[in-house]
């Protein structure tokens, strides 16, 4: 029979570094920079989250899960050329010219290591693709940075984790329009800045705009680009746009991500629509 101080001992040890294994998220991820978002959900630095089925961050290995894979260098595929081609089709006037840019767009890219990235090269420039054709959508080729009608407060107080801030408003701001007080406030506890108290910063910083949309992207969509665009669509508008809801808006995202396939040079894929 074994001592019962040295069970209790082995046993103080293994929650000692079971704690150590990495710091605790809430599952689905929303991890801060250099971190991976293992297959189950959460954050952490080592290989049990870094390794088969990692999601996003700074995955390694050669296994079948969406961590695998080199995909695609970011800058070398979104050029000048790729990036303005969209924002020149906005117009004058709006209030977006001046605020997206590629570098902005770039220097939020390399917070998220795993964007465009755990599959093959074709694979990382249809994900490049996808966000793009979503972004598109979503701000009308980049001339919107925030949602038209504003009297939204879109607070879900049952959300009590993330609770709104007086006199705030969670509209949709940013290239993927993060809305809802319960993705503002992990997205700013992960980036860095105060999503609950300070929405306004997604449309002021193009940087965190851009960071934001990442966060969105790597949480909730990055994970299935296997399945197909339709996917996609499912994975941020679903409820509104996919089953018959609205084909119209549906197909107008499958008819950029087409777009941007061709010139990047990749089959789309199968699995268009939702």
């Amino acid at each position: 029979m074994a001592n019962p101080a040295t069970t209790l001992t082995v046993l103080a040890l293994g929650l000692a570094l079971l704690c150590a294994a990495g710091p605790a998220a809430a599952q689905s991820c929303g991890c801060q920079p250099n971190f991976c978002c293992s297959k189950f959900g959460y954050c952490g630095t080592t290989i049990d989250y870094c390794g088969d089925g990692c999601r996003s961050g700074p995955c390694i290995g050669s296994g079948t899960g969406t961590g695998s894979g080199s995909g695609v260098d970011v800058g070398s595929v979104v050029t000048d050329a790729f990036f303005n081609g969209i924002k020149s089709q906005a117009g004058g006037g709006c209030e977006g010219s001046n605020f997206y840019s590629r570098d902005a767009f770039l220097n939020a890219a390399g917070a998220y290591s795993g964007f465009a990235h755990g599959g093959s090269a074709d694979d990382g420039k249809r994900e490049i693709a996808a966000f793009f054709a979503h972004v598109t959508h979503e701000t009308g080729h980049f001339c919107y940075i925030s949602e038209i009608n504003k009297d939204n407060s879109y607070c879900d107080s049952s959300k009590t984790q993330w609770p709104c801030a007086a006199g705030k408003k969670y509209y949709g701001r940013g290239p993927l329009q993060i809305s809802w007080n319960y993705n503002y406030g992990p997205a700013g506890q992960s980036i860095g800045f105060d999503g609950l108290g300070n929405p306004d910063a997604v449309a002021q910083d193009p940087v965190i705009a851009f960071k934001t949309a990442f966060w969105f992207w790597m949480n909730n969509v990055h994970g299935v680009m296997p399945q197909g665009f339709g996917a996609t669509i499912r994975a941020i508008n679903g409820a509104l746009e996919c089953n018959g809801n609205n084909p119209a808006q549906m197909n107008a995202r499958v008819g950029y991500y087409q777009q941007y396939c061709q010139q990047l040079g990749v089959d789309p894929g199968s699995n268009l629509t939702c």
